[in-house]
């Protein structure tokens, strides 16, 4: 570890460098808690870049804590439709409901009660408290573990639990107790933009000096890659029936299940959102979902359906490497099913959709191919 007179100078170094060149981020521009907390929920596993025009769109329609907690969940997800991982904004607005009806719609400034709340964990409630209300929490995520890892050479699986725990330990050990926040933002701040996973820029790093890596000639070896999860094919048929005024036909949002998902569970892939219908295929994508849709519209004349094939669909989610054959259905009328609803294909942004449903929208949309 860092200690007496060389840890002072990394402090130094590291926030004068930190506020000079950090980025303009629209985050932070302002402490309130509301706005830190949405930023590092749409962060997570998501870049900057994508989150900016989101977060900006997000905080118009639901300006405060109030807000959010008041709108419905579908609006909620509308607004959110695209980032994905859809369990961040269910849990988002949970949580801002419990704020509301626990402490009057104001963020709570407590470890203890930040971390109570739905998807929040060390991480962000160490980001929030310490960027939002300067306490003394220090941040350890997948930027500042590199950073770590690449100063003190730790070798091994970062994220190992006991290892981790050690890596905790010198971040909390680093922190900067006269500016928590500004220390936190700095260390995430020079991962992502100088120690970067590849190919780190020690020559512009403003602590090069004091990285055991960079003297050892290492720094391109750590942290050592993880064990990759093997990645799950999974195959999908999608139905995208079409009426003669270009409406088309949503399944509703599948109900919630105890039992635990299997790879190629449906409502997990369409992240519980609207969706067309659609079934995991094993052999026959055409003839099971034929099968599919006379099983849930047993009114409906099934000969009267041609199915219309598409551009096979692309998808991934987590370690599942997703194929989807969509095919397009012509008919007079849309059949009915429980909840259903008919939109405009061209215009599903009506209700709640994942990413995955608006491929398939668009691959119905390019048919027929000129």
């Amino acid at each position: 570890m860092l200690t007496g007179r060389e840890l002072r100078a990394f402090r130094k170094n590291l926030l004068a460098w930190f506020r000079q060149y950090q980025r303009d981020l629209p985050w932070r521009r302002d402490k309130d808690p509301y706005r830190v907390w949405l930023s590092e929920i749409m962060l997570q596993q998501t870049r900057v870049a994508a989150v900016i025009p989101y977060y900006e769109r997000f905080l118009g329609r639901f300006p405060t804590i109030t807000a959010l907690a008041e709108a419905r969940e579908p609006e909620v997800l509308r607004f959110w439709a695209g980032l994905g991982y859809y369990s961040r904004a269910r849990n988002l607005q949970h949580a801002a409901q419990r704020i509301v009806g626990k402490y009057e719609g104001k963020f709570p400034n407590r470890e203890v009660d930040v971390l109570a709340l739905p998807g929040i964990g060390a991480y962000t409630s160490a980001a929030i408290l310490s960027i939002a209300f300067n306490q003394r929490h220090a941040v350890l995520d997948g930027n500042v573990a590199r950073v770590l890892a690449r100063l003190f050479a730790v070798r091994g699986d970062l994220r190992e639990s006991k290892r981790w725990q050690s890596l905790q330990k010198n971040a909390d050990e680093l922190l900067d107790a006269n500016s928590p926040g500004d220390w936190n933002q700095a260390m995430m701040e020079v991962g992502a933009m100088v120690c970067t996973p590849r190919a780190p820029q020690c020559l512009l790093c403003p602590v090069a000096k004091f990285c055991q890596a960079r003297k050892l000639g290492i720094q391109d070896q750590l942290p050592e890659k993880r064990t990759k999860h093997v990645p799950v094919r999974v195959t999908l048929a999608a139905a995208v029936f079409v009426d003669k005024q270009g409406r088309t036909l949503l399944m509703p949002p599948p109900l919630p299940s105890s039992t635990k998902a299997a790879a190629d569970h449906v409502p997990t892939l369409v992240s519980k959102m609207w969706h067309f219908p659609t079934i995991a295929s094993s052999a026959n994508p055409a003839s099971e979902l034929r099968g599919h849709l006379q099983t849930i519209f047993p009114k409906e004349k099934d000969s009267e359906w041609n199915l219309h094939v598409l551009d096979t669909v692309r998808h991934c989610v987590t370690y599942r490497k997703i194929a989807i054959y969509p095919f397009r259905l012509h008919v007079a009328k849309l059949p009915r099913f429980s909840g259903s609803r008919m939109v405009a294909i061209d215009n599903l942004a009506s209700l709640p959709i994942s990413s995955l449903t608006r491929k398939i929208a668009r691959a119905a949309l390019d048919f027929p191919k000129s």
